[in-house]
């Protein structure tokens, strides 16, 4: 089921697909984190008495005022002296570095440690151990949901779409960030892992113990619809998407395809390059996406050549779950006026993030400019509306086990509108896309 409560932030998934990120880095940054690093590496030749601290490292900083440094060593003389259990002189220094990215107040800039960069890197490649859940968490709440369920240990186990993580291993991570959440599912293969969810259908928590093992993302499924309509439903843009994506168009345009729907519901992103390809196959020549950074200057231009356009009618089903890099191609494809939008109004995700890799393993991504579609619209924290706008009928949806999808019906409508074959008197679906 597709219900859009409040928004999302769709940032990963249960072992599986991470979502859209750029590669880079600021100066300042880099520096504290480095100082941190040296700090490990002597701590480790040490004794316990003769450490330096990493909060002691921070007075050579230039980015840590003297009041900071000073409460910061008085905060670790007074652990030193009281705290009852055993700290860690790592877990400290990491803490430090994601107190200084939580300061930006941008939900987007952190720092991932080497073991989640690591991670983040293997998500990317569209292959991955663990159980084959993609899962998003809601800024404000904490609560971590499930988006997609593919083929694997969870879907064997009976988790569904929608279903609300509470417990790991009976640990309640309700206030968990989704990053340690996902950590603490994946493990190695053929190890046992249970997780807990709620269930709104049955108002009612339901335990699954499944066994770890090596779960592809199929970010790309295709098949043939009825009237030869071509049907494409894309979860994320990974290293994989592309290759799979004209894969799936070449094969449907072989089996007598007629018109396409492309189901960007619930995708929250990827890779931009993916997604630029991708388009780059579907446009006309011409820009497709570009990006300013705080001062107004263009700091990327992606454009499309005159190789590939699709010329067949075409829709793209959105929701509010359709972020980043969804709404880079949703929002190409009605700039372009070549498909029609149905849905509901995207994420409103547009802002472009650089993943900048430390020299120990560890990274910080930070949000470095703003993107804008081909017309220069900018849809961050207002998303893309649909030129139909239809709101997913979500009991019947989930009564139905997906079987009733009344924005799907939409779209087939569409397309039989746009191939003269409908008899149905609702025409605004043909009539709010100009055919070029």
């Amino acid at each position: 089921m597709r219900t859009v409560w409040s928004k999302r932030l769709i940032v990963g998934v249960m072992a599986g697909v991470m979502t859209i990120s750029l590669v880079g880095c600021s100066g300042p940054l880099r520096m504290v984190t480095e100082k941190v690093e040296e700090s490990k590496i002597e701590n480790s030749s040490e004794s316990k008495d003769e450490q330096s601290s990493s909060v002691k490292m921070l007075n050579n900083s230039d980015v840590i005022g003297k009041e900071t440094n000073e409460k910061l060593e008085r905060i670790e003389d007074l652990i030193d002296d009281n705290f009852y259990f055993e700290d860690d002189d790592e877990a400290k220094q990491d803490g430090i570095i994601r107190g200084y990215m939580d300061s930006l107040d941008d939900p987007y800039s952190v720092y991932y440690t080497a073991e989640e960069y690591a991670d983040f890197m293997e998500d990317a490649d569209g292959e991955y151990v663990g159980v084959g859940v993609q899962v998003s968490q809601d800024i404000e709440t904490k609560v971590i949901t499930v988006t997609k369920v593919f083929d694997g240990p969870a879907k064997e186990a009976g988790i569904q779409n929608e279903d609300v993580l509470t417990k790991v291993n009976g640990e309640d991570i309700t206030t968990q960030d989704i990053n340690a959440v996902v950590d603490k599912i994946k493990g190695e293969e053929g190890t046992e892992v249970t997780v807990t969810v709620y269930r709104a259908s049955d108002k009612k928590e339901h335990d699954f113990t499944m066994k770890r093992r090596k779960v592809e993302n199929p970010t790309v499924e295709y098949k043939m619809l009825d009237n030869n309509i071509g049907y494409i439903q894309i979860s994320s843009f990974a290293e994989v998407t592309a290759e799979q994506f004209v894969e799936g168009i070449i094969n449907l345009d072989t089996s007598g395809m007629e018109g396409l729907i492309i189901d960007l519901r619930d995708n929250g992103g990827g890779l931009l390059d993916i997604a630029v390809a991708m388009l780059d196959y579907m446009l006309p020549e011409g820009k497709i996406v570009y990006t300013e950074d705080k001062d107004g200057n263009v700091t990327s231009e992606y454009t499309s050549t005159d190789e590939y356009q699709f010329n067949k009618p075409l829709v793209v089903l959105v929701n509010g779950y359709s972020a980043s890099a969804s709404e880079i191609f949703a929002g190409a494809i009605k700039d372009y006026g070549i498909g029609t939008i149905i849905g509901e109004t995207t994420y409103g995700k547009g802002i472009v993030q650089r993943m900048f890799p430390l020299d120990d393993g560890s990274a910080i991504k930070l949000t470095i400019a703003k993107y804008f579609t081909p017309k220069g619209n900018d849809i961050h924290k207002i998303g893309i509306e649909p030129d139909v706008e239809v709101e997913l009928d979500a009991d019947a949806y989930r009564e139905s086990d997906g079987e009733k999808d009344n924005q799907l019906d939409a779209a087939i409508e569409c397309i039989m509108q746009k191939l003269g074959k409908s008899t149905s008197t609702t025409e605004a679906a043909a009539e709010n896309t100009t055919e070029e």
